[in-house]
């Protein structure tokens, strides 16, 4: 075997050194390639959109009929009175102690409160009034309340939740009602006092009219908070006291018909009770002149739109009343089981 000599080993060394750092260089090339091309990629993704993609996703609800049922069924569940136990605690082993009784608890205590338990069942104390005369069968009238016997409104008390107070507001009313001690001020504060008495399961309704009329609300609307103080603003801004209401006028509805066009409205509101404010003289327009309308008109309309079959009560507050337009008022009440109070 021969030796290589020195001259031929220097080009081995020189061609693996060669060898070695061309490998190096394209290793390191190829790894500076790779990362030029991940860097436009990466580019590339922020630059460029991504591309839509449709998915159906399943909407699960429950049909409508479902939802109501078991709101309705939760409802029933949470009125039912909760379970009584009238069971003693026993022992099986004897002790030197008695234990005590359970204590008793009303049942009034176990079932669901009632809205209307909070409004209190005591008649209001009647405001005795000055100058007043009795009327057919009263005394005295009194203030706004509401308990076991209904409303109370000016000394006439009804049954019923659906209340409409229908108010005179000419000049000789309001003049008379003046003079037997009751002005404005007072009529304005008695509709007050009845609305806020008002249980919440209530509806009320109030109507000012001459001729023409003016009405706090279309319907008949529910004794709630925001109701009562819209009410309260109502009749201490938008209450007539001239005496007159003319049919340009901001919120009046002309009426030609007088209290006949007013008794359709609160017919259409179909209320429980209504408290009719008046000196018993109606006026109506009949061609370019006013005339008064004739209470056989009046008892005609009554029977047609309040029978006794709808159980609404008609009362009159009469001041200062003629006697044939009282004893008329009278016949009118009693077709619907209400009352008149004069007031004098």
């Amino acid at each position: 075997m021969s030796i290589p000599s020195s001259t031929q080993i220097a080009p081995q060394k020189s061609a693996r050194r060669r060898l070695l750092v061309s490998i190096l260089l394209i290793s390191v090339g190829l790894h500076v390639a790779a990362g030029i091309i991940a860097g436009i990629v990466v580019v590339a993704r922020y630059l460029t959109p991504p591309p839509a993609e449709f998915k159906a996703t399943r909407d699960v609800r429950l049909p409508a009929k479902k939802r109501e049922a078991r709101m309705n069924m939760a409802a029933l569940d949470a009125i039912a009175p909760k379970p009584t136990f009238s069971d003693k605690m026993q022992s099986s082993r004897p002790t030197a102690f008695a234990l005590p009784d359970l204590p008793k608890l009303s049942i009034e205590q176990m079932m669901p409160l009632d809205p209307a338990q909070l409004i209190s069942d005591q008649i209001a104390s009647m405001s005795n009034i000055g100058a007043m005369g009795s009327g057919s069968g009263s005394g005295t009238a009194g203030g706004g309340g509401f308990g076991d016997k209904g409303t109370s409104f000016l000394g006439i008390q009804s049954n019923g939740e659906r209340i409409l107070l229908l108010f005179d507001v000419s000049s000789s009313v309001a003049n008379k009602a003046a003079q037997s001690g009751m002005p404005l001020q007072k009529i304005q504060q008695e509709t007050l006092t009845l609305i806020q008495k008002l249980p919440i399961t209530a509806r009320f309704g109030i109507i000012q009219f001459t001729q023409n009329y003016k009405n706090f609300s279309k319907d008949l609307v529910p004794a709630t908070d925001n109701n009562r103080s819209a009410a309260k603003k109502w009749v201490e801004t938008e209450w007539v006291d001239k005496g007159t209401m003319p049919a340009n006028a901001k919120d009046i509805v002309s009426n030609p018909r007088g209290l006949a066009g007013v008794l359709d409205v609160a017919a259409e509101m179909k209320p429980d009770v209504i408290y009719l404010i008046s000196d018993g003289s109606f006026q109506q327009k009949t061609g370019n002149r006013m005339t008064t309308i004739p209470w056989d008109q009046l008892h005609k309309l009554v029977e047609e739109k309040f029978p006794r079959t709808q159980s609404c009560r008609i009362n009159f507050i009469a001041f200062q009343a003629k006697k044939e337009d009282a004893s008329e008022m009278k016949s009118l009440a009693n077709k619907t089981n209400g009352r008149l109070v004069e007031i004098k």
